[in-house]
């Protein structure tokens, strides 16, 4: 509020001064003078020091929304947008599929996309229906989400890592009433194709035997849509627009079952276009994705290049560090694509010739540790990191647009309601919302974690939150009474801390963070330490709970592949490189640590297991404090914790 008094005492001082008569040199002189006086010089400062930075995210803002603004004037769509970029670049390779050297032009994906649209019909399928896509990425995965879309038919996205109660709850909550499978996955239906409704329709995509089709009820696609047309279908009735339904996204399932996101055209064309403008991408790009098309980061970040902007982007079918820059330079490209801990798995690897002979200047990603940062950048040569924070469906996405080392965005701090977003206050251990005497939200001062938070306003496309499939997922989301009375605002889940020039990091997921001896614990930021100590081995950090013992004592679960780990030399490494409290009380040391398909550690299983040694074949480690030492984790020794008969000291 201070800032905007001052800003308005400034300007009307100019206003009053000119009406006057007075000169420009003088009324200019004066106007500066009043806002110094009611603004102290740090914030003339910090103006100063962002104002370039500033300018050029307001450009990518105001750029995205006009021309979201125009398509929704225009009735557009996103397989309308496509037809567009289908014109521009009929003959230019749209899509290469990395597995068989098979490429794609722009003609091509839209021919069998319209052959996808009649199919679909012919099934009965109308507007409005779902159709769940279960296989590898691969580029046709693409041409049958576009298809279903261009007849107004919503595909659900589903991981093709998951299988049983999991499989099973991601048909059922989008309503499926069709499966699209892939051979490789016709085993894990198999499983589950007992407890799928003889209602849904199944169809195969791949080689795979006819007795193996009969087992599980499924026709063969790839004949039908062989013999499919290849014109464009008649529009649906009545017609899709940028604020409809275009597809589902599941949440990665960290925190328990996965949920489905809501994607309306409007969404998908903002996240691709920032992307494509904030990172200042080319029209001539070629980009390596290699993340998993039923995630928003490949299917939208990557793949909405090529449908939106026509850049040709490579489809591998999974990542793979060994193959990464080989693959690079056999397909010339010039943007690459990470998430999660991808960065240091590449890292891990061996030095190759190929790792410096790539034509690759900007990776685009998310979930890159400031630890890894620069020995990414200066190992492998890439210019340019384009970080950026945001889930599928949330409203308050942000982009590292000047390469900040660390930092997963920013939000202006001389004008930050251009971009309504928040770092509010929150209960770290309950992640319950800290409000004042008016009963709204406390905004957070730079250098405290808050969480993120994002104003809604369902006629901004910018601002909407559409939701889940379910109701009750989505009002868990939206909070009331946060920037404003009787306003509502996404809550994003996510702890953040912003500097003093708006830089925000990524501290935690919600509910990470664990409190021991009086003081907050970053899961992260110690998962950071840790792995790279152990030469960018997985690490999986976490708070137990000890019975008799305030907070949580952290514990580690650490990855060790060739039974090599030794917790002496670990524990001297640990106790120069972080503070008492933050040094792992537990170790867990296994031969893996679980993994979402989008290389998250999950540590849902992790921490319900703890340190009890009747629940794993792993070993466990207590660290002996007053001995200076870790000790095996026998079932004795886990009793007399249990009972309380262990002192604890930091």
């Amino acid at each position: 509020m201070h800032n905007v008094a001052s800003v308005s005492a400034s300007l009307g001082s100019v206003g009053l001064l000119r009406l006057f008569g007075v000169s420009w040199s003088w009324t200019l002189a004066a106007g500066l003078g009043v806002y110094l006086g009611t603004r102290s010089w740090k914030y003339f400062y910090i103006a100063a020091r962002t104002a370039k930075r500033d300018l050029n995210g307001l450009y990518v803002l105001l750029r995205v929304k006009v021309a979201l603004w125009r398509y929704m004037r225009n009735g557009s769509n996103i397989p309308s947008i496509f037809a567009q970029t289908v014109k521009l670049h009929p003959n230019k390779p749209a899509l290469i599929y990395e597995a068989t050297g098979e490429t794609w032009t722009f003609t091509q994906l839209d021919e069998l996309s319209n052959a996808v649209a009649h199919w679909a019909r012919g099934q009965g399928l109308v507007s409005g229906d779902v159709v769940s896509l279960f296989m590898e990425s691969r580029p046709l995965q693409v041409a049958l989400w576009l298809g279903l879309a261009k007849v107004g038919v919503e595909a659900a996205l589903i991981n093709f890592n998951l299988r049983h109660d999991s499989l099973l709850h991601c048909l059922g909550v989008s309503g499926s009433r069709a499966i699209v499978f892939g051979a490789e996955l016709a085993d894990a239906m198999l499983e589950v194709n007992s407890s799928v409704s003889q209602s849904i329709l199944r169809f195969c995509t791949g080689e795979i035997s006819t007795e193996h089709l009969a087992n599980l009820g499924s026709q063969h696609l790839d004949p039908l849509l062989a013999s499919a047309a290849r014109y464009p279908p008649s529009p649906c009735s009545p017609p899709k627009n940028m604020n409809d339904r275009l597809f589902y996204i599941y949440t990665s399932g960290t925190t328990g079952l996965p949920k489905a996101a809501i994607v309306v055209h409007s969404r998908y064309y903002r996240i691709a276009a920032f992307g494509y403008f904030a990172f200042r991408m080319r029209p001539d790009d070629i980009i390596y994705d290699c993340l998993p098309l039923y995630h928003s980061a490949g299917n939208i970040v990557g793949v909405g290049q090529c449908l939106i902007h026509g850049l040709t982007v490579v489809v591998k079918k999974k990542f793979s560090a060994s193959r990464f820059w080989e693959d690079c330079i056999k397909y010339n490209c010039t943007v690459v694509q990470y998430i999660g801990e991808i960065c240091r798995y590449l890292l891990s690897q061996p030095v190759r010739p190929s790792e410096k002979g790539h034509k690759v200047r900007l990776a685009v990603g998310n979930g890159l540790r400031p630890s890894v940062w620069e020995a990414f950048t200066e190992r492998f040569g890439v210019a340019q990191i384009g970080e950026f924070y945001g889930a599928t469906e949330c409203n308050c996405s942000i982009a590292n647009m000047d390469g900040k080392v660390g930092a997963c965005g920013f939000n202006s701090r001389i004008l930050p309601n251009v971009y309504p977003i928040r770092l509010v206050r929150v209960d770290e251990d309950t992640m319950e919302l800290v409000r004042n005497s008016r009963g709204l939200c406390v905004p957070c001062r730079p250098g405290e974690p808050g969480l993120l938070v994002g104003r809604i306003n369902q006629q901004d496309p910018l601002r909407r939150f559409d939701g889940y499939a379910n109701q009750d997922a989505t009002r868990k989301k939206i909070a009331h009474n946060v920037f404003k009375k009787n306003d509502s605002a996404y809550l994003s889940g996510d702890v953040l801390v912003m500097d003093d020039f708006g830089y925000m990091y990524f501290r935690d997921r919600g509910g990470d963070t664990f409190r021991w001896r009086g003081e907050n614990v970053s899961t992260t930021e110690v998962e950071g330490i840790l792995s790279s100590l152990l030469c960018q081995t997985d690490v999986a950090v976490y708070g137990v709970a000890v019975p008799g013992v305030e907070g949580k004592a952290g514990m580690a679960a650490i990855v060790d592949t060739t039974g090599s780990f030794e917790c002496n030399s670990f524990l001297q490494k640990v106790q120069q490189a972080l503070p008492p409290y933050a040094r792992p009380v537990f170790l867990r040391i296994s031969p893996h640590v679980d993994t979402t398909g989008t290389f998250k550690i999950q540590k849902t299983r992790l921490q319900r297991e703890g340190y009890d040694p009747r629940l794993t074949t792993d070993q466990i480690y207590f660290l002996n404090a007053r001995a200076g030492r870790y000790e095996a984790v026998e079932e004795e020794l886990y009793n007399a914790i249990t009972e309380g008969k262990v002192f604890f000291i930091s």
